[in-house]
Parts: C-alpha cells; structure tokens; sequence
C-alpha cells in the first residue's frame, strides 16, 4: 500500500507540474511539431490546467488516505506494548484458560486463542482487530507454558508466560453425579499470567 501510495504522490507531482507549464511553450512545442495546427485557445488551457490541479487533489486524497488504511492495519510497537500490558492484567487470576480435560497440545490451542484475542481486544481504538500471533514455547506443559506475543507490523516481541496451579478449595463437586470412587471432582486451576519483552 505505501508503494501504491508514493506512486500516486510522483504522478500528483507530475500533473501540478504539467499545470504549470505555460500556455506560450505549449504552443511553440505544437507549432514545431505541426505548423499547421490550428492556435489553441486560452480558455482551454484554464480548463486544462483546472482538470489537471482536480486530478492531482484527488489524488492525494487517495494516497493519504491509503497510507491511513495501511498505518490502522499494522502494529505498532506502542499498541502492542499497551496491549500486552493490559491482556496480561486481564488474564492473570483468571480461570478461563485452556480446557480441564484437553491434552497439553489442545491447552496451548486454546491458551494461544485467549491470550491472542484479549490482546486485539485492548489494542484501543487506533489499533488494527487482527494480526496478533501468540506463538507457543517448545516444551510447554498445561502447568507451566509460554507465548511470544507478536504484531504485523511491530517491531516489539513479549514472552507471555501462564502457570497454571489447582485450587482445591474451588473444586465443583456436581450434585447427584458420582464416578467408580465416590463423587465426581471437576477440578479448579487458577492461572497466574505474566510478561516480560522479547521472544521466549
């Protein structure tokens, strides 16, 4: 998109320029080409010049506004680095991350998931709602696990570290539902979720 956008600028640049030539050069530049052309008019060269100055204006409109596009859809390290700060307040003590029953796979699935959207979600107003990649770690365990937090367009990478730990005492114990050893548990984990700058 910037690409795109500095070529509309050079060809706005063009057009001032082609405005700005006088009406006396066009004509010697006619004339050697055709001295039997028919003399052009001033009223065409105020015209001229009237499309020419239109065009160019609406053509850095068009940049400056694709240059805004593509500066909402990136990262910067600023948004990211809010961002991060506020996931991480958000999520730690929370019970929400990964899945009790899943495999240590299907929890860093869903722990990326979570800490991926709570991110876009406190990127603020200015901040792009996609491109946030929560890498995890080789070797995490569903206690102990960590995620590179990263944005398009951001230089700043996080390690986004989740320790899980039981919490016996919220243990929900389903009434009338009892398992081969007496009542059934559905165990409570408690996360605790902290961050520190640069990749894990």
């Amino acid at each position: 998109m910037t690409q795109l956008s500095i070529f509309i600028f050079v060809l706005d640049a063009v057009l001032l320029a082609m405005a700005c030539v006088k009406a006396d050069r066009v004509r010697a530049w006619r004339e050697s080409l055709n001295p039997s052309a028919p003399d052009v008019p001033d009223a065409a060269f105020v015209v001229a010049r009237l499309l020419l100055v239109t065009m160019a204006a609406v053509g850095i409109v068009v940049g400056v506004r694709g240059l805004a596009a593509e500066d909402d859809a990136k990262w910067s390290d600023d948004e990211l680095t809010s961002a991060v700060e506020q996931a991480v307040t958000a999520l730690d003590g929370t019970t929400k991350l990964g899945d009790l029953h899943s495999s240590d796979s299907m929890v860093d699935q869903e722990n990326t998931r979570m800490i991926e959207d709570e991110v876009v979600e406190h990127g603020g107003g200015d901040a792009p709602q996609l491109g946030v990649d929560a890498h995890p770690a080789d070797g995490n365990t569903a206690p102990d696990s960590s995620y590179t937090v990263t944005g398009d367009g951001a230089g700043a990478a996080f390690c986004v570290h989740v320790r899980r730990t039981r919490s016996k005492e919220d243990d929900w114990h389903p009434p009338g539902i009892t398992g081969g050893e007496g009542t059934t548990v559905v165990p409570a984990y408690a996360y605790a979720v902290t961050s520190r700058k640069g990749a894990c």
